[in-house]
């Protein structure tokens, strides 16, 4: 993947302001959670920058590799829960929104498993990897983990 421009250069209000909205609306959610919706979406939207981003911070939370390796076929794994794959299953739908009727099912089993607020947090952080997959391959950004954590480390204390 070759770069065509850095957006955090090009427009930094603006990518300050996304980052922090990102931020905000993960931290509303269990993180290892926040990370399986961010990989699955990234897997679905072929972002390979976010795919290494995420599985490397998965990792460092202690996600199990088998876990991982078999997050594009949650459905036939059985090492996931019930919450979790109401999760999965609602970041596809809204991931491929295009593709329509498996809508109504992943609704469904969203509100078993999610409060009302927690359906629109939720939701909120699906936008939100959309949006960082589609800045990262749209642009051609490659961000290695070490790299992201310097960049987080310096926007925070920018946003101090």
């Amino acid at each position: 993947m070759t770069a065509k421009l850095d957006p955090f250069i090009a427009a930094p209000q603006q990518m300050k302001a996304w980052y922090a909205a990102s931020t905000a609306i993960a931290d509303a959610l269990d993180p290892a959670l926040v990370e399986l919706v961010k990989i699955r979406a990234s897997q679905i939207n072929q972002c390979a920058n976010c795919l290494n981003m995420h599985s490397a911070d998965a990792r460092a939370q202690g996600e199990s590799e088998q876990r991982l390796f078999l997050l594009s076929a949650w459905r036939d794994a059985p090492c996931y829960t019930d919450r979790e794959r109401a999760a999965l299953g609602w970041t596809e739908a809204m991931t491929r929104l295009s593709e329509g009727p498996e809508l109504a099912a992943a609704y469904d089993a969203l509100k078993w498993e999610f409060s009302e607020e927690e359906q629109v947090q939720l939701t909120l952080m699906i936008n939100v990897i959309t949006g960082w997959n589609r800045l990262a391959v749209g642009f051609g950004m490659w961000i290695e983990t070490a790299a992201t954590k310097a960049r987080d480390a310096a926007q925070l204390k920018a946003a101090a």
